[in-house]
């Protein structure tokens, strides 16, 4: 393993990518300390104290390394960019004119690249105003103002800073990806999980018994290990190509396989149940304290928060029925997005056109159903692999009655990241002649 590490910054090129990679990196943490101007510095650190005890806010700081709860420059993070790419990619089975762009090849996705651009500032532009009320109006912070100076050029100098905040990282981003190892997008969200792990332990180690915490990593392990090998798990259908002479050539006749992942749809099931859990929390957050306001409050948090009891210091504990539907909806997302990903008749009219069939299914309709059925078989053990590891902590927080900051979505991202970027890695190494992490 050693040599593996000396074997890659001994190779020039990708001993400057790396490095290149490690610089972002830097820019990226340094920008997530630095405050937004217009903010008061000692109640945004007295709020940040009370925060690191609960989980009101895990999935925003997720994306973030927790720069929305000290307010910084890059507050908003990449979940601008990631809902703006999904709702494009959900667009794109609507619009004609969308997928017929993404079919183009690079010009098209060029396209379809800059308009997810225009709509990620959008997004920052209505995130950041709404934050900025959120956060004067102590709906997210327990009555703590953190913008005394609530004028109009002080909230506008707030707003323009996040959203320029954005746009930068999406820019750094980009670069990685460009000049760096691996997607620089998920390897910025790669870093945001990583520079919470320490706190997030430490806040478990805090609130639990000798025998909790140890069960709480071992079971953090166990779930690194599970997600690895699913994540190579795949279904491979075999296509044959008929033979086709021309003139004194015979075309044709080989055979290859379409890989079907068992987790075809990745992270993205995770992230939406996740968000619309959180949701009645976020909305209790901005209901009147008195009548029927404080009704859906007390509803919510009997329901959803505090089945699990609050631990020893307080926070999020989520009850039995928040871990219910949000496996339920890990399950129908899951379904939903892969449908979205594959579609077997699109995949059946391709394989037509090449000359290729599946040995034994005849093509056109029985080709469509027979993909169509291996599809559904191999996403219910990944519907219900990803529920697992979703609700896996949940599950550990409500048994032992202690706050588990450590989400499944973060896992899973943390697992998935540092896989695609040692093949990438690999196939640099393997290209020298150099033996990689994989073999």
């Amino acid at each position: 393993m050693l040599s593996v590490f000396r074997n890659m910054f001994r190779i020039r090129d990708l001993r400057n990518k790396i490095l290149f990679t490690l610089f972002i990196f830097a820019i990226y943490r340094l920008g997530a300390a630095v405050p937004v101007p217009g903010v008061d510095l000692d109640r945004v650190q007295q709020y940040a104290d009370v925060a690191q005890q609960s989980g009101f806010l895990g999935i925003l700081n997720l994306f973030s390394g927790v720069a929305l709860e000290q307010l910084s420059v890059f507050s908003l993070g990449i979940m601008p960019y990631i809902t703006a790419s999904i709702i494009m990619q959900l667009l794109s089975v609507v619009i004609p004119k969308l997928q017929a762009l993404q079919d183009e090849g690079e010009t098209g996705r060029k396209v379809v690249t800059q308009w997810t651009r225009y709509l990620t500032v959008a997004l920052a532009l209505l995130q950041s105003t709404g934050f900025t009320f959120l956060f004067h109006s102590g709906a997210f912070t327990g009555n703590i103002d953190l913008i005394p100076d609530y004028t109009t050029r002080n909230v506008l100098l707030i707003v323009l800073t996040m959203t320029a905040g954005t746009a930068l990282i999406m820019w750094l981003g980009e670069l990685i990806t460009q000049r760096g190892v691996g997607n620089g997008m998920s390897l910025i969200i790669f870093v945001s999980i990583v520079s919470q792990l320490p706190s997030q332990f430490a806040i478990v180690q805090a609130n639990a018994t000798p025998f909790q915490f140890f069960f709480i990593v071992v079971l953090m392990l166990s779930l690194t290990i599970g997600i690895i090998f699913m994540d190579q798990g795949q279904r491979r259908i075999p296509i044959q190509f008929s033979r086709r002479v021309r003139g004194r050539r015979v075309l044709g006749g080989q055979s290859t396989y379409i890989p079907l992942k068992v987790n075809m749809a990745g992270v993205i099931p995770v992230i939406f149940a996740t968000s619309v859990m959180y949701f009645p929390v976020l909305l209790s957050s901005s209901l009147p304290s008195s009548g029927w306001g404080q009704a859906v409050r007390n509803w919510i948090d009997n329901n959803l928060l505090s089945g699990g009891g609050g631990g020893q210091g307080g926070g999020f504990s989520p009850s039995l029925g928040y871990i219910i539907i949000l496996a339920l909806l890990v399950v129908f997302f899951t379904y939903f997005y892969t449908a979205i990903q594959f579609d077997p008749e699109r995949q059946a009219e391709t394989i037509q056109r090449q000359g290729g069939f599946i040995p034994g299914i005849r093509p056109g309709r029985a080709t469509v159903q027979h993909l169509q059925h291996v599809l559904s078989r191999i996403t219910l053990p990944g519907s219900f692999y990803l529920a697992l590891v979703a609700v896996a902590p949940s599950i550990a927080g409500f048994v032992f009655g202690i706050p588990v900051g450590l989400s499944g979505v973060s896992i899973l991202i943390v697992a998935g990241v540092a896989l695609e970027t040692m093949k990438q890695i690999e196939s640099q190494l393997m290209m020298r002649n150099y033996e990689g992490f994989l073999r």
